[in-house]
């Protein structure tokens, strides 16, 4: 199978934990960011590491080779992750109005009031540097 058809630009579940891990730790080899991964998390080894070369197949990280060991970096930050999947949910799921997703997102979850505030003050701060 050739690099094109591997990469996609959404990571499953169990990928998205994993660069969870490496995106807090820098670079990381298969052994720490399995020891990185929730307390009750069982997964073996050659698991973790074929779960590693997916994604630098898909083209999410890359990898070094020291000694023995292969050391593992993010090649995507998780600033530009977020940005691609709220557009992809905005997109598909929203009708790409992103006003409808914000409203969902405010109208559907017990959000405290420091948290509306929070988001009030984003937007604020957005319009006054759009503006001046």
């Amino acid at each position: 199978m050739s690099d094109n058809k591997k990469k996609t630009k959404f990571l499953t579940e169990v990928e998205l934990e994993f660069m969870s891990r490496l995106w807090d730790m820098g670079e990381a080899t298969v052994r720490e960011v399995q020891d990185a991964l929730a307390p009750g998390r069982k997964l073996a080894y050659t698991s973790a590491a074929t779960i590693l070369r997916i994604l630098e197949q898909k083209g999410f990280v890359a990898s070094t080779k020291q000694g023995k060991t292969f050391v593992y970096r993010p090649v995507l930050s998780k600033d530009t992750y977020q940005s691609r999947s709220l557009r992809n949910l905005s997109e598909k799921l929203f009708d790409n109005t992103p006003a409808s997703l914000v409203a969902r997102l405010v109208d559907d979850h017990d959000l405290p009031d420091e948290a509306l505030a929070e988001i009030r003050e984003l937007i604020d701060k957005r319009l006054r540097n759009d503006t001046g």
